[in-house]
């Protein structure tokens, strides 16, 4: 069996482990970096949930392949520019990483002009760290009802990277907290070293790389 394989079902068991069983809980194999020959035995064994950040990487990758396997799902995990919607649009599934209203605009209007409408999470600043992507906690509840007003977005959910403290528990509570307040159904939260903790404050998407493929070559 291969490597990467062995990888996610240790992932499963531990997850089994430690939290009660969910089936919410969805496993995004970040495979950015990642040729082909790591992901197949993925795709073979039945894993669907995968996370790319680089657009150009994203569709020579994975065009053909989704084209043919319609359980697939591709996650977009990075920053997100306006002028890059265009060509992700349909190929991901999901999109991490909404966090301006022009770029909530955008994705409107191109998912109106195609007919697919991708499942979008917030991606909120939680640590308020100045190099960091996404919405701050006191802009959020207006950026919300921006969104709701504006555009016709499926937003299901919240998403933070915490700060690297050593303490992501206190930011995956905050950001439960705010998912339960704005009645969202999803959250993404938690990676390779923090899922465990993510799961338990209510992740239901969890992002995993090296945990699953290794280090990044």
């Amino acid at each position: 069996m291969h490597q990467t394989i062995l990888n996610l079902n240790a992932i499963k068991n531990e997850i089994k482990t430690n939290n009660e069983i969910n089936e919410r809980i969805k496993i995004i194999a970040v495979s950015k970096n990642f040729s082909i020959n790591y992901i197949k035995p993925l795709l073979d064994f039945g894993h669907f949930h995968f996370g790319e950040n680089r657009v150009q990487e994203s569709i020579e990758k994975w065009q053909d392949i989704k084209e043919n396997n319609k359980n697939l799902k591709l996650h977009f995990i990075g920053k997100l520019q306006t002028n890059k919607v265009k060509y992700i649009l349909p190929l991901f599934d999901y999109i991490h990483s909404l966090d301006n209203l022009k770029l909530a605009e955008k994705i409107d209007k191109l998912q109106n002009k195609i007919n697919f409408r991708p499942k979008i999470f917030i991606q909120v600043n939680i640590g308020e760290e100045q190099q960091k992507n996404g919405v701050l906690i006191k802009d959020l509840e207006n950026f919300i009802k921006d969104c709701k007003e504006n555009f016709d977005l499926d937003i299901i959910g919240l998403m933070c990277i915490p700060p690297n403290d050593n303490e992501p528990e206190k930011y995956f509570k905050e950001l439960n907290r705010l998912n339960k307040k704005f009645n969202f159904t999803d959250l993404s939260m938690g990676m390779s070293s923090d899922y465990l903790n993510a799961i338990r404050y209510g992740s239901t998407f969890i992002r995993i790389g090296s945990k699953i493929f290794g280090n990044r070559v």
